[in-house]
């Protein structure tokens, strides 16, 4: 009877069991995809966040140097220069001193033909010889009549007459001897002289040039020419408009030294004589007059020149380098760093520019942390990711020599 009983057959799944497994199976995947979605969504504002905060490098500020080289450009002049011109009007009749002749005080020049001078001349003393001749005359009439004063024989009115016209004339004897030397200057004027030792830099006359007489308005007539010109170069007057800034430098005592283009390896020294204590308005300079010793002649007038000036500075006054500003509607800024590496725009006040540094008088403490080239679209209060750079501010070259030599 066992071997007779049925042994159960499994039943297999029906239609309705394997949609329940195929749902539940795509259930599954979509679940795992909005998981991985979340989590690539989650990473991704991880990234963008971290991304958002701009990445600076941060810096001190720097010492300043001890002496600053100010370079300006100047104008050479000669120690004395003078345009010579004709007081008598003729035909040059010979010139003696060509261009760059060294020349004595009174020496020639150059000699002028005027014939019309010398005929005045003679004129004049013609003039005084009857001028002379007049008066001996009226003065022996008048002490003939003086010793016959007091009698009948003439009236004292008559010996007063005498006595006044011998008076007149003797007054123009004294009229004729000035004509007589004056045309003797004029004479004199034939020569045209040096007015001082020095070097003629100009001569624009030849021989046989008419030439007028200046006569001592030579601007309000602007008929006579300049004939030659005359400098005194034992020393020289070097002009250099200074700035505004720089102004308080201007004191005895301050040097600079020259550097000529024609010099190139050399230099030459020179003190400061006096400034004309005025701004010129339009440029903000003040002229200043430096003096230079010139007993070579090596310099001449004229000449361009780099002046150098070494200006002392107070070391504590800060540097930043320029790419550290922020040119601001509100002014000078630069943007600080704070212990919460957030970043606050602090106004400045800027000193004297050295080229790629430049000094800030006031808004920076010793310990500050700036952003070395922000963005200009930086932000009051944005967060920012401090990069590691190198400690404090590197100084220029010039600077560092100065501060070593000040050391």
């Amino acid at each position: 009877m066992s071997a007779n009983r049925e042994v159960p057959v499994p039943r297999r799944f029906g239609p309705r069991a394997w949609l329940v497994v195929a749902g539940a199976f795509a259930a599954a995947v979509v679940a795992m995809g909005l998981i991985q979605r979340h989590d690539n969504l989650a990473e991704l504002r991880d990234v963008a966040d971290e991304d958002s905060i701009p990445s600076v490098q941060v810096i001190a500020p720097a010492s300043g140097p001890v002496t600053h080289t100010l370079t300006l450009p100047g104008n050479i002049r000669a120690w004395y220069s003078a345009p010579i011109y004709a007081q008598v009007s003729g035909y040059v009749l010979k010139w003696d001193k060509d261009y760059g002749a060294f020349v004595k005080a009174g020496e020639t020049l150059a000699t002028i033909d005027a014939p019309a001078v010398d005929e005045q001349y003679q004129s004049a003393i013609a003039d005084l010889d009857v001028a002379q001749t007049n008066y001996n005359l009226a003065a022996l009439t008048a002490k003939r009549w003086q010793a016959l004063a007091g009698t009948q024989a003439v009236a004292q009115q008559e010996v007063d007459v005498k006595a006044a016209d011998a008076a007149a004339q003797a007054a123009k004897v004294r009229a004729a001897q000035h004509q007589v030397a004056r045309y003797r200057v004029l004479e004199g004027f034939k020569r045209i002289v040096a007015p001082f030792d020095g070097v003629v830099t100009a001569r624009n006359t030849d021989v046989g040039n008419y030439v007028n007489a200046a006569g001592g308005d030579v601007s309000a007539r602007g008929a006579a020419d300049e004939l030659f010109t005359v400098a005194d170069i034992h020393e020289m007057r070097v002009f250099v408009s200074v700035p505004q800034d720089y102004a308080t430098i201007l004191k005895p005592g301050l040097t600079a030294t020259l550097s000529l283009p024609q010099y190139p390896d050399r230099t030459f020294q020179a003190t400061f004589d006096t400034s004309a204590n005025a701004f010129n308005p339009q440029t903000r300079t003040v002229t200043t007059e430096l003096l230079v010793p010139n007993p070579d002649h090596l310099i001449w007038p004229g000449t361009y020149a780099n002046v150098h000036f070494n200006v002392p500075l107070d070391r504590s006054i800060p540097v930043v380098p320029e790419q550290a500003l922020l040119f601001r509607s509100d002014g000078m800024q630069v943007a600080l760093v704070g212990a919460d590496d957030r970043v606050h725009l602090q106004d400045v006040k800027l000193g004297i520019n050295f080229g790629k540094t430049v000094q800030v008088l006031s808004g920076l403490a010793p310990h500050d942390r700036l952003v070395l080239n922000p963005s200009a679209g930086i932000l009051e209060g944005e967060r920012v990711r401090v990069m590691t750079g190198p400690p404090g501010l590197a100084v220029p070259a010039e600077a560092g020599t100065a501060a070593k030599e000040g050391a």
